[in-house]
């Protein structure tokens, strides 16, 4: 009979290697890193959430000035449009980035940021 190659089970050598990894790392200093996971998972989810919801806000924004462009009368209006897509754009952009930094930061401030505010 031929012989079966053996298959590793989920206790095999790989998953050791995963824990001793983490347990490398706790000891290099970075603690425990159970504690964090659930504010990482809550700050992932309300990102995501934020960035939903502006992608929504610009995908209207995008209709909206489709809709302008098909009905302009003429190239300095074409400009107009146009560049008063852009700023809009830029500004919404900018401003989403900085809610989105915010809430990073605001998640991951230890007790003593919290304090020093």
């Amino acid at each position: 009979m031929a012989n079966k190659p053996q298959q590793q089970d989920a206790t095999g050598p790989k998953s050791h290697d995963t824990l001793n990894t983490i347990a490398h790392l706790q000891e290099a200093g970075l603690g425990n890193m159970m504690s964090m996971s659930t504010i990482w998972l809550e700050t992932i989810s309300s990102m995501g959430a934020e960035v939903a919801s502006f992608v929504a806000e610009r995908l209207k924004e995008d209709v909206k000035t489709q809709h302008q462009i098909l009905h302009c009368k003429n190239v300095a209006d074409l400009q107009n449009i146009q560049a008063e897509f852009i700023h809009k754009a830029m500004d919404q952009y900018q401003a989403e980035t900085g809610k989105l930094i915010k809430m990073g930061t605001e998640a991951f401030a230890t007790p003593s940021d919290e304090k020093a505010k």
